[in-house]
């Protein structure tokens, strides 16, 4: 009635032969490297080591960046990941922000900012979870504050990368923080 497969028996000398069933994946078959995306049916979108882009970033897909990315990135609903190969010179909002590579600006997460131990970012990190991998390089403040999280991430118009509040800038010129208490005059 049922007709056996000769290839999936068991010889006993060949463990490739063996009737794997009850496995859910084939172990032979390659594996995708691709991220899969957690909002759509699909890898997430990816820029290659080779790009370099200039300007704002916006999307409604998970994105993976390799290349080099300078301005503001704003994912707010989607993951973000920086590759290892990743050289970021923005301000990044998104859902998850995930790095492995190079990030100078702001992150604001609304769901967790993750810096794995390849990671090296320079600048503040808002978002309810923050997971700092062993070996991971840091410098900036972190603010988990999640009603801090909602107001910044609901602007309109994000932060510029090259913008830091004005406390964090040096005060010069004449006349300069004269108007602005807590400002102390050089």
């Amino acid at each position: 009635m049922f007709e056996i497969n000769p290839m999936k028996r068991n010889s006993g000398k060949d463990p490739k032969n063996e009737d794997r069933s009850d496995e859910p994946f084939p172990i032979d078959e390659p594996v995708s490297a691709a991220p899969r995306s957690t909002r759509g049916a699909g890898p997430a979108a990816t820029i290659g080591p080779s790009i370099h882009l200039k300007g704002d970033l916006t999307g409604e897909e998970d994105l993976v960046i390799q290349g080099h990315v300078e301005g503001t990135i704003n994912l707010k609903q989607n993951n973000l990941t920086v590759g290892g190969n990743g050289r970021i010179h923005a301000n990044i909002f998104a859902n998850t922000i995930t790095v492995e590579g190079e990030l100078q600006g702001d992150l604001y997460g609304t769901e967790k900012v993750i810096i794995r131990r390849t990671g090296n970012v320079r600048g503040n990190i808002v978002a309810p979870r923050v997971n700092l991998e062993d070996g991971a390089k840091f410098k900036g403040s972190i603010e988990m504050d999640p009603k801090a999280v909602e107001s910044v991430v609901a602007q309109a118009r994000p932060v510029p990368a090259d913008s830091r509040p004005l406390e964090n800038k040096p005060v010069s010129g004449p006349g300069a923080g004269k108007d602005k208490p807590g400002l102390k005059q050089a």
